[in-house]
C-alpha cells in the first residue's frame, strides 16, 4: 500500500500491536472515514503478522517499530527515537498522537523536531514512573523528567481520568498553558459486547496481565477465603505473565494452579465467552487509566468490584453498578463478593445499571467523536 500525498496524514504511535488493533481500531476507522491517510507505528512480532494484515485490510499503513516496551536501555531507546524521526520526516504527517510512555516521550519529541504541525499525547495511566520504589533507583525520576520534556512538545494532552490529569499538573509535568482534556477511556463497542444472560452459579472473573499491580494476588487470596466456606462459587482468570518487572513468578502461578482455587483460562483474544460465563467482574488494580475490561464487562451487563483508585473508580458508582474497595484489601474484596453471593438480585440490578452507564458515557463512538473534535479533525 502506498502513500497518497494529496490527503492529510495521521500517525498513531503505540507500543503494543495487539492492544492497538483491539482498542484503537474504531479510532483509526473514524480517521479513515474523515478522509485522512492513516499510519501507525507499532512493534509487530513475527508470530503476530496477522495484526499487520488486519491494519492493512482497513486501509491503514503499518510501520513496524523497534521499540522495547519495558526497561530503559539507552541504545535501544535511541534507535527507537531515530526510527520515529526518520519515519516522520518520510511520511510528513499533519497529526501525531502517541500513547503509553515511550511513544509519548520519543514520539512527541520527534514530532516537535520534525515540525509536525499538530502534536497530541494520550496518557492511559500512571505506570511505574510514579512508584517511589522505582524512583529510588533513578528509573522513575528519569521517566518523570522525560515526561516533562516531551509533554512540552505537544499542544494537547488527553487523560483517561481526572486524578491523572491533576497529578500531572501538580508535578509540573504539563505546562499550565497546555490544553488538557479528560476522556472516558478508550470506549467500548456496545454492539460487539451485548448484554449476556447471567449464569445460575455465582462466579467471579478477572481479565488482566498477571501483574502484582493488577491485584491478581488479592483476587486469588479472596477466592481462597470465599471457597473455604462456599466451594460452589467459581473464580476465573483470563491472563498471562507479561515481560514486566511487576509480573508474578512462574513458580507462583504453578502453585496456584496446583491448589485449584482458581480456573486459569490463559490469554484470550476474545474475552466475551469468559464474561458471559461470569456473574461479577473483578479488577482489584492499584491504578489504571480507565480499564477497558471493566467497560467490556459493564457493556455485557455485569456488575463490577474494583478499587477506589485512580481510573478504577471512574466507571463504577459504589452501591449502584458495583462496589469500590480499598487497594490491597483482601478483607474488603471478600466482603464485596459476599454481598453478591448472599443476594443474587444485586447481580441483575447492578448489571443492568452497568449497561446503562456504558451506553450513556462509554460508547466508543461518543469517545472518539469527542477526541477528534478536540484535535480539530472534522
Amino acid at each position: 500500500m502506498t502513500s497518497n500525498n494529496d490527503r492529510p496524514k495521521f500517525l498513531l504511535v503505540g507500543s503494543f500491536a495487539l492492544s492497538m488493533i483491539k482498542f484503537r481500531r474504531d479510532l483509526l476507522a473514524d480517521l479513515l472515514r474523515r478522509g485522512l491517510e492513516v499510519h501507525v507505528s507499532v512493534p509487530v512480532p513475527q508470530n503476530d503478522d496477522w495484526i499487520a494484515e488486519e491494519f492493512q485490510s482497513m486501509g491503514v499503513l503499518v510501520h513496524k517499530s523497534p521499540i522495547a516496551r519495558t526497561g530503559m536501555n539507552p541504545v535501544r531507546d535511541a534507535l527507537y527515537f531515530l526510527h520515529l524521526c526518520k519515519l516522520m520526516m518520510t511520511v510528513r504527517p499533519a497529526h501525531v498522537l502517541g500513547y503509553t510512555i515511550k511513544p509519548i516521550v520519543y514520539g512527541s519529541i520527534a514530532a516537535w523536531l520534525t515540525r509536525v504541525p499538530n502534536r497530541f499525547a494520550l496518557v492511559t495511566g500512571r505506570g511505574y514512573a510514579f512508584e517511589g520504589r522505582r524512583s529510588a533507583f533513578g528509573v522513575g525520576n528519569l521517566a518523570l523528567w522525560l515526561y516533562k520534556v516531551s509533554l512540552r512538545c505537544v499542544q494537547l494532552v488527553f487523560f483517561q481520568n481526572s486524578d491523572d490529569e491533576a497529578l500531572f499538573r501538580e508535578r509540573g509535568l504539563v505546562r499550565q498553558t497546555c490544553q488538557t482534556v479528560t476522556v472516558n477511556g478508550s470506549g467500548v463497542r456496545l454492539d460487539e459486547y451485548p448484554v449476556a444472560p447471567l449464569p445460575e452459579t455465582a462466579s467471579f472473573l478477572i481479565i488482566a496481565r498477571l501483574l502484582a499491580a493488577k491485584g491478581i494476588r488479592e483476587f486469588v487470596a479472596a477466592a481462597r477465603l470465599v471457597r473455604a466456606k462456599r466451594p460452589d462459587v467459581r473464580f476465573s482468570v483470563v491472563g498471562w505473565i507479561d515481560d514486566n518487572p511487576d509480573s508474578i513468578r512462574e513458580e507462583e502461578l504453578a502453585e496456584w494452579k496446583e491448589e485449584g482455587i482458581v480456573d486459569f483460562l490463559g490469554r484470550k483474544n476474545d474475552v466475551r465467552p469468559a464474561i458471559s460465563a461470569s456473574s461479577v467482574y473483578v479488577l482489584p488494580s492499584y491504578r489504571e487509566g480507565t480499564p477497558r475490561t471493566v467497560l467490556e464487562a459493564m457493556s455485557m451487563g455485569r456488575p463490577v468490584i474494583t478499587t477506589d483508585a485512580p481510573g478504577c473508580r471512574e466507571p463504577v458508582v459504589d452501591g449502584d453498578n458495583g462496589f469500590l474497595v480499598s487497594v490491597q484489601s483482601v478483607d474488603e474484596l471478600v466482603a464485596a463478593m459476599q454481598k453478591f453471593i448472599d443476594d443474587p438480585s444485586l447481580v441483575e440490578r447492578m448489571g443492568r445499571r452497568s449497561r446503562e452507564i456504558a451506553e450513556d458515557q462509554y460508547d466508543v463512538h461518543k469517545v472518539n467523536k469527542a477526541m477528534l473534535a478536540e484535535m480539530g479533525i472534522k
